[in-house]
């Protein structure tokens, strides 16, 4: 019947990562949506830009994506 079977994807990391061609996985960063008056113009300008996960993470994720 079944020979081996496969790995479910993780659907909660699936729809927070994307996955790049080089490999990388990146991701949207948190708090950037409303109620940023208390914040400097810096912090909501650099939450603006995706994130990039480090390679120690991106090894163990990369199998559940």
């Amino acid at each position: 019947m079944a020979k081996g079977a496969k790995q479910k994807t993780h659907k909660a990391s699936s729809k927070i990562f994307k996955k790049k061609k080089n490999g990388t996985l990146t991701y949207k960063k948190s708090n950037g949506n409303h109620k940023t008056q208390k914040d400097s113009s810096k912090q909501v300008r650099q939450r603006r830009n995706k994130g990039t996960l480090s390679k120690g993470d991106v090894s163990r994720l990369k199998s559940v994506i």
